[in-house]
């Protein structure tokens, strides 16, 4: 079997390639798909131009490294390219911006608590507001809700 493996390495690179991708599917991840990827196109150009084994590993290497880089720079545009919306995701602070409440609590020294559906947020103001007042949410600073009197 390794005198097979020295006569043919493509037969080793494409192999690993077939296991990489193989357990890429299993886990799903997306640690091993460019080094299974890198494998495969290892051993067709072996098959095609055979040369040592030191060129094979650095081959290797370098496509498992080029796949990666090219794969990261595809996903960085692609979150640069996302909708503004998609930004607010699982921020419910975020989404609150711009809509309309009515204060249960007076607000004292600008602070306070407003409720928001089955919720309490921490509010705070420029002035004191009375109970009743509409207000708007102008902006979030952590976990409190920035409002002001509509």
């Amino acid at each position: 079997m390794i005198d097979s493996l020295l006569q043919h390495p493509h037969l080793l690179w494409l192999s690993l390639g077939g296991l990489l991708l193989a357990a890429e599917m299993l886990g799903g991840n997306g640690y091993l798909l460019w080094s299974g990827v890198a494998a495969v196109v290892t051993g067709l150009l072996v098959w095609l131009l055979p040369f040592s084994w030191e060129w094979q590993g650095a081959l290797f290497a370098l496509l498992t490294l080029l796949a990666a880089w090219l794969w990261w720079r595809w996903l960085a545009r692609r979150v640069r390219e996302q909708k503004p919306a998609d930004a607010a995701l699982n921020q419910r602070g975020v989404q609150l911006v711009g809509k309309h409440f009515t204060l249960d609590t007076t607000l004292v020294n600008g602070r306070g608590h407003m409720r928001v559906g089955d919720s309490t947020w921490p509010v705070s103001a420029d002035d004191d507001l009375p109970a009743g007042t509409p207000v708007e949410v102008v902006a979030v600073e952590g976990i409190t809700l920035r409002i002001k009197a509509r």
